[in-house]
């Protein structure tokens, strides 16, 4: 038994702390620290190295894949050698819901195609490869270390050029066609305000949540065991949906930071035209903006704060008052449907108080 489903071995290699959670694997080698989700389909003469790995309902067949590489899930990959990256924090990956088209409408399967290259790839200091998710590759293909290709695009053409961003021609609605090839440097983003605002929303939203959950729910809960059980268990949850929204969010703004004191993009000079970003002063002002608000968070997200802290207090009480006048009723759901009008307005206004502060 695998972790998460039944495994089927057939003839396979494998090294120390594989983890294959579920699927078939047959004639394949899996060197250590491989990871490998459920609903796999392996045949024979696949490789995958040191700590790569894939994610669910993944299949392969006389696949190579060097350390480190990362595959998503639901992805039919036959037929590659994939190499790039320098470690498990900087490594090649091919996003979600990805194919590479290996046969041809003449029957054949000539159509290998190689990302990266063996004599540079193993020596694990060249810049990754990055395949976004719901695309594509029509082999025989030949991506350079760097490539990347946009989320959508399915890519007909070698990219033979370092460092290129592959965006098909999704400007004009056509996925394919010639493509259009733009550089591409890492922790340089665009939009990167946008990126932060929505990050902040999103933040905002489940921190209204679990208020919800810690002072609406909870009351209705109260003296059911199963529901409290299950109340308790989603605010936990939303506690560690809090803590890994943040921590990714820092992440971001490390990997902006650290490369805007090396660039020289947003300077006026002819690299910012080249990449078509807007300018580091621009990036920098978005870090210092979050660094201000991670100074406040500490006494925002603290657990005393349940009453969403110095969110609407006032219409938090109306809503209260309703509240408990409706409780208890038979469900969850007939309780909030017996809500007055008043009452579902000044819970809306409490609670968007709640993503205002966090935003603001």
């Amino acid at each position: 038994m695998g972790e998460e489903a039944p495994v089927t071995l057939d003839n396979c290699q494998l090294g120390r702390d594989v983890q294959l959670k579920g699927g078939y694997f047959a004639g394949s080698v899996f060197l250590d620290r491989v990871s490998y989700g459920s609903g796999a389909h392996v045949r024979p003469g696949t490789i995958m190295e040191e700590k790569s790995s894939a994610a669910h309902s993944v299949g392969l067949k006389q696949t190579v894949l060097f350390p480190f590489v990362t595959l998503g899930s639901i992805i039919n990959f036959c037929d590659c050698l994939m190499s790039g990256g320098t470690g498990s924090k900087n490594h090649s990956e091919v996003g979600s819901s990805y194919i590479h088209f290996n046969f041809t409408p003449n029957q054949d399967k000539a159509t290998a195609s190689l990302l990266g290259d063996v004599p540079r790839g193993v020596m694990l200091e060249q810049e990754s490869i990055f395949l976004g998710g719901q695309g594509g590759l029509v082999g025989p293909a030949r991506l350079a270390f760097g490539t990347v290709t946009a989320a959508g695009v399915i890519c007909r053409k070698d990219i033979l050029e370092e460092g290129l961003l592959y965006t098909g021609d999704s400007f004009t609605g056509d996925s394919g066609g010639s493509g259009y090839l733009r550089p591409f440097r890492k922790g340089v983003y665009m939009g990167l305000s946008r990126i932060l605002s929505n990050n902040l929303y999103y933040l905002g939203n489940l921190r209204a949540l679990y208020v919800w959950y810690k002072v609406v729910r909870s009351r209705w809960a109260s003296g059911d065991a199963i529901q409290e059980a299950c109340c308790e268990g989603a605010i936990a949850a939303l506690q560690l949906i809090m803590n890994e929204r943040r921590q990714r969010l820092a992440k971001l703004i490390d990997i902006v930071r650290d490369d805007s004191k090396n660039s020289t993009i947003g300077q006026d000079s002819p690299a910012e035209d080249t990449f078509g970003y807007k300018n580091c002063e621009t990036q920098f002002q978005v870090v210092d903006t979050f660094e201000r608000l991670t100074e406040s968070w500490t006494q925002l997200f603290a657990a005393p704060q349940w009453s969403g802290g110095s969110a609407d207090q006032e219409q938090r009480d109306i809503f209260m008052d309703n509240w408990d006048k409706i409780l208890p009723s038979t469900s969850y759901l007939e309780a909030i449907s017996g809500l007055s009008q008043e009452a579902r307005a000044a819970g809306t206004a409490w609670l968007q108080s709640i993503v205002d502060e966090t935003v603001e």
